[in-house]
C-alpha cells in the first residue's frame, strides 16, 4: 500500500464528470472554481511511485492502473488533486491524470476509503 485516504466531501456537481468517465479529486483546499466538481479527500502523501499495473481501490471496488501522468504523484502529494479517467488508456495524455481500466465506475460517498497498491 503506497497511498490511503478517504472522501470527506462531495461537491454538488462532482458526479457530472461521470458521463465523461472521469472523477476529480482534490484535498480540502480545492479552489472555489473547482470545489463544486470535486470529491474532496484527506491530504496525505504517497510512500512510493505510482506505476501502471498497480491497483486503485474504492472500498472494495478495484481498478487496474493503466497509465500515469507525469505530475500525478506530485499533485496528489501536494494538493490531493488528480483526475481519474476510466478509459483504459495505456499512454497518459494529460500530466495530472491517472488512467484506470474501463469498467463500471465506483459508488463513492463521504467516508469511502481510497487506496493505491
Amino acid at each position: 500500500m503506497i497511498y490511503e485516504t478517504e472522501v470527506t466531501n462531495i461537491g454538488p456537481e462532482a458526479e457530472m464528470f461521470q458521463a465523461e468517465n472521469m472523477l476529480i479529486f482534490f484535498g480540502n483546499e480545492a479552489p472555489e472554481t473547482l470545489a463544486d466538481y470535486c470529491y474532496n479527500i484527506v491530504l496525505k502523501s504517497s510512500t512510493g511511485d505510482i506505476t501502471p499495473g498497480m491497483t486503485f481501490t474504492f472500498d472494495d471496488q478495484s481498478y487496474k492502473i493503466t497509465a500515469v501522468g507525469d505530475v500525478v504523484k506530485k499533485n496528489l502529494d501536494d494538493l490531493g488533486h488528480i483526475t481519474l479517467r476510466f478509459d483504459g488508456s495505456t499512454e497518459a495524455e494529460l500530466p495530472g491524470t491517472l488512467y484506470v481500466e474501463d469498467k463500471e465506475m465506483p459508488t463513492i460517498q463521504v467516508g469511502t476509503k481510497i487506496s493505491i497498491q
